[in-house]
This record gives structure tokens, sequence and C-alpha cells, in this order.
């Protein structure tokens, strides 16, 4: 006597996917229609995309998790797999009180599947792996930045006298080679040395990295609109490449008003009935946008006209250098946004 095998078939079914991520493992709820089965699994794109192959045949698979501790990574190994993967916030999925008071890995999964299915969910823009060269450049920069300050603050704790024809705020070999040969006792020799190991290990370091994104730039994804930032006057290689691994698409942001919200350059508010006070800017920014358009902001005004003419009238309305200098980053964001809308090369403005 033969035995009738169905052989499933889910083509042309949508199947949804919804990740609770761990180190370890995930909790995972698939999700189509009513049916659901919620389940464990080792953290494994691999593992996942097995389970659905052989659970669900020739379906549709769509996934989502939330961003977190994981990055982007499974993302980037669902997507390869061909899983239509989202990464969403967690604050955006729709959430019922005892779901809030009652929170489990379980929960979390089968919210994130449902959520999914619905069409609820609203993905976050995923960077490309590129950023995290030039995010870790600005984390190496803060270190030898720390390092600096430590061996100035060694130098002024212990009365040592910088020689007077090596300029201040700057970091001259020769600076390094006198603090190697100054006398010192042996306690303070090992300090000092230490210090000095830390810094020259964090610049050389600085260096490598900024000759690898010297050399990413050159590639054809970046060259043409690092040639069109570095236009703009204040813009140099290292702020154009950090623009555009964090941005990546200019055209994500409709208006310029959603432009100057990412960065950061929305001021604050506070409104009850009828009354309205305006603050300062908001303390939500892009950590690392912001502080490099400001930079960019005081080299700016040394060399376009317009920008120079501009903070100096608000500097004369009594705006203190700090504040004028937000209005004119905000006036170089808005000439960022033009080049790499319209393709084309800043030219300086003429008074």
């Amino acid at each position: 006597m033969q035995k009738q095998v169905t052989k499933l078939d889910y083509t042309g079914k949508d199947i949804f996917v919804g990740i609770d991520t761990h180190k370890k493992s995930w909790n995972i709820t698939t999700m189509m229609g009513l049916f659901s089965k919620t389940f464990n699994a080792p953290a494994s794109p691999e593992t996942l995309r097995h389970y659905l192959d052989k659970k669900f045949p020739g379906g549709n698979y769509f996934s989502a998790y939330e961003a977190g501790f994981a990055g982007f990574w499974p993302h980037y190994q669902l997507l390869k797999l061909g899983i239509n993967s989202i990464v969403v916030n967690a604050a955006d999925i729709p959430t019922t009180i005892k779901e809030k008071v009652q929170k489990t890995d379980v929960r979390d999964s089968r919210k994130i599947a449902k959520s999914l299915q619905n069409r609820d969910l609203t993905p976050i823009y995923v960077p490309s792996q590129d950023r995290s060269l030039c995010r870790y450049r600005n984390t190496v920069v803060k270190e030898l930045s720390r390092t600096k300050n430590r061996i100035r603050s060694f130098i002024n704790l212990n009365g040592l006298k910088v020689p007077e024809d090596i300029p201040e705020g700057r970091w001259p070999k020769r600076l390094i080679n006198w603090l190697k040969e100054i006398d010192l006792s042996l306690s303070l020799r090992l300090t000092l040395n230490g210090l000095l190991e830390d810094y020259e290990r964090l610049a050389e370091k600085k260096k490598c990295i900024t000759k690898q994104i010297t050399e990413l730039s050159r590639t054809s994804r970046y060259e043409q609109d690092v040639k069109l930032l570095r236009s703009v006057p204040g813009i140099g290689l290292v702020i154009a490449m950090a623009f555009l691994t964090e941005l990546e698409n200019m055209n994500r942001f409709k208006t310029f008003d959603q432009l100057c919200s990412f960065i950061g350059f929305v001021p604050s508010t506070k409104s009850s009935g009828e009354k309205e006070s305006v603050g300062e800017i908001t303390s939500r920014a892009q950590v690392i946008l912001r502080p490099l358009l400001i930079e960019a902001s005081w080299i700016a005004v040394q060399k376009d006209p317009a920008l120079a003419c501009r903070y100096a009238e608000l500097c004369h309305k009594g705006l203190m250098p700090n504040k004028a200098i937000i209005r004119i980053a905000k006036k170089l964001l808005r000439r960022i946004r033009f080049v790499l809308k319209n393709k084309e090369l800043y030219k300086l403005e003429v008074v």
C-alpha cells in the first residue's frame, strides 16, 4: 500500500517573520494570516533561512527586528539570503499596555511579526558598511584628544616649562622629543613614557585610517560627490566622507527643514495653551555630523566672503560667537545640500 505524500508549496504567499535578537539566540515568530509559530533558534540568518525553506518552501519571506546592540549585520545577511529584511525603531512598533507591563522576548517577536504583517512598521535607514570606517576615525580622534589633554595636564601639574620655540597648542615632533629627553624622577618618567606611547600609537592609527578613507574616497561610488563637497568652503576630504557615509542619499530628505532636524539644527520648544517658548538648539543631534559641520563653519568664515560678512553681522548684533557660528553652520548645510542635489560645484559668492 503506497502512502500519499503532500508536498508543501507556498509559492506566491507572504510569510512574515518577527525577530527578537540576542547575542547567542533569537526568538522568532513566523506568521501567515491567523497562523503563527514562535520558537527559539541560534542567532544565525542561515538557520532562519533553512527553517523557512523547510516549513514554507517557495514563499515570499519578510522579516523585521529592532535596531539595537546587534547593529545591522543580521540585516545585511538576511538580504543576501533572499529575505526581505527591515530594521525598525523600537519606539515605532505599536505596543499595548499589557505588552509594556508584561514584556518578554516571545511577546516582542510576536508583536514585530504582527505589526509587519499589518504593514504598521516604518523601516529606519540602514547605512552602508563604509560608515564604520569614518566613525572609527572619529573615535580614534577623540581618544587622541584625551591623551593630549592628559599630557598637557602632566606638564602643568609637574611645573614643566615647554621651550618657547615650540608653538603653544601644536604637537610638532620636537615637542615629543623634548618630552622624551627631559630629566624626571623614575616614577614620573614611567608615567610620561606611557602617555607618549599612547599618543604615538593613536597618532599612527589616525594616520593609517585617514589613508584608508582617502583611498575609499577615490572609488567610483564616492569620487564625484567628494569633489562636489570639497568645492564648498570649509569642507575637506574627511568631513566630505563623513557626510557621504552618514547621509548616503540626500534625496532621503524631501525638504531642508527635514535635513536640519536630522543634523540637530532645530530649536527646542515648549508650548502650553497659547504660550510657546523657543529655546536653544535641541540636544538631540546627529552626533557625528553636527560637530563636524560647526568645525567646518569656523574654516568657512575665513574662506567665503559671504559667510564671513554674515558672521560679522551676527556678532555685531550682539550674538555670541558660539551662537553665531550655528547660524553659519546652517547656511553651510544648505550649500552642501545644494551641490549634492544639483550635482554642481559650489561657486564662491562675491560680497
